[in-house]
């Protein structure tokens, strides 16, 4: 598979996200803007498909016992992380806990934290993908510094 492929897909994978897409597509060979915009890409892609599949998933997890409790742990993970802060700022909040590029703090959290407190999604969406694409620029700048070293150690 080209190394482009793959950047897209770790940028839509939890967890992962773009923290981890950019540094990969620059290790794989690819100019740190182009791997900032695929990674973008790939992370921009799950928000939209996790706002619209989280609730459905939520109502089948609430009949299911065994997905309940795993919904619950999970909403508590997730509230535990960012409740107190979008409670308090709303959409601006929820950007903000996007952009910090920590694992557990990306698209996938900011999905799940916008269905678990109710927000809505022509708020939610625009939030989490100004907070990618800050989460985006900090890892750039983060990997354009270490490669900029690396080519100096060279």
């Amino acid at each position: 598979m080209r190394p482009e492929v793959y950047v897209v897909l770790v940028a839509a994978l939890p967890v992962v996200e773009l923290r981890g897409a950019i540094p990969l597509g620059v290790a794989l060979g690819l100019p740190p803007g182009e791997a900032f915009l695929l990674a973008l890409l790939g992370n921009l892609l799950v928000a939209p498909l996790a706002l619209t599949l989280l609730p459905w998933a939520v109502e089948l997890a609430t009949r299911v016992p065994l997905l309940e409790r795993l919904w619950a742990v999970l909403e508590a993970r997730v509230r535990l992380r960012g409740e107190e802060r979008v409670q308090r700022l709303g959409a601006l909040g929820l950007l903000l806990f996007v952009a910090v590029p920590l694992p557990g703090s990306g698209a996938w959290t900011g999905s799940v934290l916008a269905v678990v407190l109710g927000l809505r999604r022509r708020y939610a969406l625009p939030a989490i993908s100004l907070g990618v694409l800050g989460a985006g620029l900090l890892v750039l700048l983060l990997t354009g510094g270490a490669v900029a070293g690396l080519n100096y150690l060279r």
